[in-house]
């Protein structure tokens, strides 16, 4: 019997999702099966593509891209709660059998800290997952509640990137 952990690729760095995709990959080569949602990103990004097309991944899209939530006005912030709430109970309920071996939740540390996700209900997740359930999260400045029960946790550190001198994120490298 297999003893599911929970893993956290957190940081500033680039490369976040891009560990956690090399894991679902690595996951679905091996004959799992893997549940891929995400948050506050883009459905134009092109790994869903290619997630798409692995028979072993299911990837959760979305009806809508949002920009920055930080940017948003407050009627898109309640679509974007609408949604997210949604999209929230959709990842429990597809987790809550043995259906998956793997859960990837690509930017929850930012869902859970603009209250997209009810802390109360994601701590109670984490601490009561399936057993077998292996759990990825990525995201900024994870909550020391969610450190404290991961069996992983991997920084990524940004030492350069050129956005800092003004060059936006290009299709197929950032997203």
């Amino acid at each position: 019997m297999r003893q599911g952990l929970i893993h956290i690729y957190c940081g500033d760095g680039k490369g976040k999702t891009s560990a956690a995709i090399g894991l679902a990959v690595r996951a679905a080569g091996s004959g799992m099966k893997v549940l891929f949602a995400r948050f506050l990103k883009n459905e134009q990004s092109g790994e869903l593509k290619i997630l798409d097309g692995i028979p072993e991944i299911e990837v959760i899209h979305l009806e809508k891209s949002y920009g920055f939530f930080r940017t948003l006005t407050d009627q898109e912030k309640g679509e974007v709660r609408i949604m997210y709430g949604s999209l929230w109970k959709q990842i429990r309920e597809k987790v809550s059998g043995d259906g998956f071996d793997v859960l990837i939740i690509d930017e929850f540390m930012a869902a859970y800290q603009y209250g997209l996700i009810d802390h109360e209900e994601a701590l109670a997740f984490l601490k009561g997952k399936p057993e077998k359930l292996e759990i990825v999260l990525t995201g900024r400045d994870p909550d020391q509640a969610i450190v404290e029960l991961a069996d992983y946790v991997s920084e990524i550190r940004k030492v350069k990137h050129p956005f800092d001198r003004g060059i936006l994120a290009r299709p197929g490298i950032e997203y």
